[in-house]
């Protein structure tokens, strides 16, 4: 049975594990909230970015101003002032890293005391274990204090303190210790309870007592992830506090060459004070000038565009021109094949007509030899005159005959040559009207030509009268390309020689085969011809020899006939050959003018795009490089000018922030009070509150950034919120 200091002293062990658990619950409250909200750390430096920007993007046009101030001469003061900051800004950095240092063996000593206090946590939980055993061999009820185990996170512990409190009220109400030995219990029924109760209660504790070495692992484990997030953190700040370290030396090296530029400029402009006096007349005629020149830029500007868009125009008429010089030639194609069959078919009537005269002039010899040979026969017929007579009978049948038969195939032939022509007077009808038509697209060409030769007068004007450098250059470009444009044009028209030769070749080298397989079948043809024609007259003439008189009258009736005809298809023929070949010596020569106005257009269109671009080029490259060399200034005296300003807003706060937390983690380490028992008076407000109510006042503060810009309270709080965690 356990006396009464044995149980007070175990009240004050609970007592002391309280105010530990306490304090650890704290420490476990801070670090949940700060790994539950890894969000809210990603948006405080979101916010912290921002801040630096609208702060840099502020001093833009500070610092701008202090460039110009330079560059006239008047920025002895301005350059001063940059390199205070800038002189300033080593000792802040200094101290800043001594403040790490001191934060570091804060850590080291707060891990030690974590040390500590595992291994108090430990020797409690043994003397804790070893309790239920001594009430267990006692066999009776035994008394102990009220067990008020409880935290700032752990709800679950509440109802097994409540039950803690009832039954020790229910034991203290109980006589125990010497004078115990002389009584006896009347009620068996409470006591059985009341030991129920204490198994009971037993059971709980050491339920909650390893529940409590868990939670205590978790806090260990979330410590330590604590200490490495703020290991990160701070080779994080030392990785930034490197480059800005760097930032500041070429800073420093930058202020040096402005320096020694400033220098410079002074002595310069010492130099240059007396000759500046003299020179305020020509300076304000030079401004005259340059407002002149301006305005004349502003005219070249605007006729440049407009010239653009006038090229824009040329280049779509050159593209529209294009396509229809394809049509054109597709037109021509067409027409050159039409003019191929023509020839072939004058060709085919002229061999025709030739074959007619042929047979005409074999015809007339025949008749003069058949005269001859009359003449000889007269004196034989006479004689034969009355063997003959039944023959002639027969014989004028026959020749009938063959009159009708030949006039109907000379009037076939007739018809066929008649439909001929008729055909070929569509096509060249057709030819004439596309001519015609044509007449319209070549006016086209000739206003375009026109227009861009008008084109070409106007941008040479702008040319010249910008300036006389840009004269000489584009004078000496004219030059050059000229010369390039002469001898180009002596290739084209040494290929375009070439070519036309190359073309009369072939086309005489296929006239000559033409001509040379029609002779071949006209050979063949009259071979055969002649060898029928020979079997045919050797009948006639003996038919003839027997015919008389009145066939000769008939046959030369005839043969008169067929000459007139053949001497009007010549005529018509040689009409048609001739006025076909002007015309196509016409539409070629149309064609070659057409050619050679396209190929100038577009070489003219070729050279003005040329020039433009090579104008355009210079002016981007010119402001390329002023504004590169303007930005690298500005950039240099921003980097300089916002890290002295972000030091000098940030460090204050940063102190303060830090101090309030060595002073509470001070207290909350070495005192052991009660969780309720905390003292506002001397330690302040309660960590859990304050540290809540720092939360919201920072989100507040960002809140109020974000509406407002230009509050100073924004950027501060963020970053001590941040270096906090």
């Amino acid at each position: 049975m356990a006396s009464r200091a044995e149980r007070e002293e175990f009240g004050q062990m609970a007592k002391g594990l309280s105010a530990v658990f306490s304090g650890v619950g704290i420490i476990a409250q801070v670090i949940e909230i700060t790994e539950r909200n890894p969000i809210e750390n990603n948006w405080i430096n979101q916010r912290l970015n921002e801040t630096l920007r609208r702060y840099q993007m502020e001093n833009f046009f500070k610092y701008s101003t202090v460039q110009k101030g330079v560059f006239k001469g008047d920025g002895d003061d301005t350059l001063e002032n940059s390199a205070a900051d800038q002189s300033f800004l080593v000792p802040l950095i200094t101290e800043y890293d001594k403040h790490l240092e001191e934060l570091n063996g804060q850590l080291k000593y707060y891990q030690k005391q974590m040390g500590e206090m595992k291994l108090q946590f430990e020797n409690v939980t043994k003397e804790n274990e070893s309790i239920p055993s001594y009430t267990g061999e006692s066999g009776k009820p035994k008394s102990s204090s009220e067990c008020e185990l409880s935290s700032a996170n752990d709800n679950r512990m509440l109802h097994n303190e409540l039950k803690d409190a009832v039954v020790a009220k229910q034991l203290e109400a109980l006589p125990f210790g010497t004078e115990m030995g002389n009584e006896i219990y009347t009620d068996d029924e409470t006591v059985r309870n009341l030991q129920e109760q204490l198994k009971l209660a037993s059971q709980d504790q050491l339920t909650s007592f390893q529940q409590l070495t868990k939670h205590l692992h978790v806090t260990n484990e979330n410590v330590e992830l604590t200490n490495q997030h703020f290991l990160t953190t701070v080779t994080e700040q030392s990785a930034e506090i490197e480059q800005l370290r760097k930032q500041l030396r070429q800073a420093k090296l930058d202020l040096r060459v402005a320096a020694a530029k400033v220098e410079e400029l002074t002595k310069v402009t010492e130099d240059l004070q007396g000759q500046m006096q003299k020179k305020e007349e020509d300076m304000v005629s030079a401004q005259g000038r340059e407002e002149a020149s301006d305005r004349r830029l502003q005219q070249l500007q605007s006729s440049i565009k407009q010239l653009e868009a006038r090229l824009s125009v040329a280049v779509q008429e050159a593209t529209q021109i294009r396509a229809e010089r394809t049509h054109l030639e597709e037109q021509t194609r067409a027409l050159q094949a039409k003019c191929s069959e023509l020839e072939d078919e004058k060709y085919e009537a002229i061999v025709r007509a030739r074959n007619s005269m042929q047979l005409l002039e074999e015809a007339n010899l025949q008749k003069n030899q058949a005269l001859l040979e009359e003449k000889q026969k007269q004196e034989a017929i006479e004689e034969m005159k009355k063997t003959v007579s039944q023959i002639v009978k027969d014989a004028s049948l026959r020749t009938r005959t063959a009159i009708i038969n030949t006039r109907k195939q000379y009037n076939i032939q007739i018809s066929q040559l008649t439909e001929e022509l008729s055909a070929l007077q569509m096509p060249l009808v057709q030819i004439y009207r596309e001519g015609r038509i044509n007449e319209n697209d070549y006016r086209k060409l000739e206003e375009m030509h026109q227009r861009c030769l008008v084109a070409e007068r106007s941008f040479c004007f702008v040319f010249l009268i910008s300036s006389s450098e840009e004269i000489s250059r584009c004078q000496e470009m004219i030059q050059k390309l000229q010369n390039i444009l002469e001898s180009e044009r002596e290739n084209c028209g040494f290929v375009s020689e070439q070519r036309l030769k190359l073309q009369q070749e072939n086309e005489q080298l296929q006239k000559q085969t033409e001509d040379l397989r029609k002779i071949a079948l006209e050979i063949s043809t009259m071979e055969h011809e002649f060898s029928i024609k020979e079997h045919a007259f050797e009948v006639q003439l003996r038919e003839m020899e027997d015919s008389n008189r009145n066939s000769t009258v008939e046959l030369r009736h005839l043969l008169a006939t067929t000459q007139k005809a053949a001497n009007r298809w010549k005529e018509e023929t040689k009409k048609l050959t001739e006025s076909a070949e002007i015309r196509i010596n016409n539409l070629k020569s149309e064609l070659s003018r057409q050619k050679l106005h396209t190929q100038e257009l577009l070489s003219q269109l070729e050279m003005a795009n040329e020039k433009v671009v090579e104008n355009e080029k210079l002016i981007l490259e010119h402001q390329e490089k002023s504004n590169r060399l303007q930005r690298r200034l500005s950039e240099a005296e921003q980097r300089a000018a916002s890290a002295s300003q972000q030091l000098n807003v940030a460090l204050p706060a940063f102190y303060d922030r830090l101090r309030w937390v060595c002073t509470w983690t001070e207290s909350a380490v070495s005192t052991s009070l009660q969780p309720g028992a905390w003292d506002a008076s001397v330690l302040g407000p309660e960590p859990n509150v304050t540290f809540k109510n720092t939360v919201e006042s920072c989100r507040q503060q960002d809140l109020a950034a974000s509406i407002h810009p230009k509050s100073p309270s924004s950027g501060s709080s963020t970053l001590s919120l941040q270096i906090f965690r």
